[in-house]
């Protein structure tokens, strides 16, 4: 495990410019690690495997056009599932943020967008717990006004409980804020 997976993604090293930088955040750095190794090496991965964490990881970074750090995750994934998670990613990009508010003042900021299914050609490499967990990573990233219960429900009908929806949601959002990270770090790095 990296002692800093920000400073690995990035290619920071000690006592480089970006390390001090990084060095003046220093709360933030060390809660970003404690975050990634909470959410990928924890002592306990309770509910939700290693590989679905990687797996949804990798989609997740798919997702944002993060090839760089979707790699860095599938290292340590089955080969027999990449496949599927590059065909689920690929049917699932877009842009967004797409949903509906309440009626009210902002439902002029109303906006349609791709309702994600994984397509059942590559589900069963998958699974029907990764397929609910894509389709919920998914919805997070690019729906998250439309956050409900129905969606949850299909993830408690996969097998998930409450606890592992939870991680699993943590994993979303904590890679959503690790994408923006690295990529300002790495704007920063090639900066002249």
């Amino acid at each position: 495990m990296p002692s800093d997976v920000i400073d690995t993604l990035v290619g920071i090293a000690p006592g480089s410019p970006l390390d001090a930088v990084r060095a003046h955040r220093l709360v933030a750095r060390t809660h970003a690690q404690a975050s990634y190794e909470a959410l990928f090496a924890p002592a306990d991965m309770a509910g939700v495997a290693a590989e679905e964490r990687l797996a949804l990881a990798v989609f997740i970074c798919g997702l944002h056009g993060e090839a760089e750090t979707g790699a860095f995750y599938a290292t340590s994934l089955a080969e027999t599932l990449r496949p599927a998670i590059e065909a689920a990613i690929a049917a699932g990009v877009t842009t967004g943020p797409y949903g509906n508010f309440p009626a009210g003042p902002l439902s002029g900021e109303d906006s349609a967008g791709l309702d994600y299914r994984v397509d059942s050609r590559i589900a069963a490499p998958l699974g029907r717990r990764l397929v609910t967990a894509f389709e919920h990573a998914h919805m997070l990233v690019f729906h998250p006004r439309d956050a409900a219960a129905p969606s949850l429900q299909a993830m408690l009908d996969a097998g998930w409980t409450t606890t592992d929806i939870v991680t699993l949601s943590q994993i979303v959002s904590f890679l959503s804020f690790q994408i923006r990270a690295v990529a300002g770090l790495r704007i920063l790095r090639n900066t002249p």
